[in-house]
């Protein structure tokens, strides 16, 4: 006997609720628990999250960034809705702003984030890799950083005419990202996740 898994919708997705703390990702009307993952990948992402603050100040751009807090839905294809969560997003203040009043997903007829991170965990290789990927440069999203602690890497991508060209950096070398093209950091940094 096969146990079927009920689909939900976008909307029921938004208000589901089963009296945990559990954060879900929707994938194809399915719920993905998001595990906390290991204090490294939450260092890597505080990390990011403070650098990027810090760096959008020194530029003087009104841009925040948000760790594990702002949804993006996915325009991947099927029936059913997918939302993904990255482990950080960097977007305009007053659209983080726009969202204080419902839930803090990017709709598809919003304007996409700025940058996103997702830091690899062994349970989303595949997924960080490749589906996000996809689904990141079809939302236009011009950068991508997978951060991936396993491999000791860290791949940047960037958008290009739909689709997303990478470079990976490791140990000492500078990352170069077309976002914050003055961030003075090493690949070696990132992946440890302290100042």
């Amino acid at each position: 006997m096969t146990a079927v898994t009920k689909k939900l919708t976008f909307a029921e997705y938004l208000n589901y609720k089963d009296g945990t703390d559990t954060q879900y990702e929707l994938v194809d009307g399915e719920l993905i628990p998001m595990s906390l993952g290991t204090g490294k990948h939450g260092g890597i992402s505080k990390f990011l999250e403070r650098t990027f603050d810090d760096e959008s100040a020194k530029m003087g751009r009104n841009w925040t960034a948000q760790k594990f807090a702002v949804g993006i839905r996915s325009p991947r294809g099927g029936r059913w809705d997918t939302s993904r969560i990255p482990d950080v997003v960097v977007l305009p203040t007053e659209q983080w702003e726009a969202l204080f009043n419902r839930e803090a997903i990017i709709e598809l007829n919003e304007p996409p984030p700025i940058l996103v991170v997702e830091v690899v965990s062994e349970s989303t290789q595949t997924t960080d890799y490749r589906s996000k990927r996809s689904e990141y440069a079809v939302l236009e999203i011009p950068e991508y950083w997978i951060v991936d602690p396993i491999q000791e890497v860290v791949t940047i991508c960037t958008l290009v005419e739909g689709f997303y060209d990478a470079i990976a950096f490791r140990n000492h070398e500078r990352i170069i990202s077309p976002t914050f093209p003055n961030l003075d950091l090493s690949a070696e940094r990132v992946l440890a996740g302290r100042y």
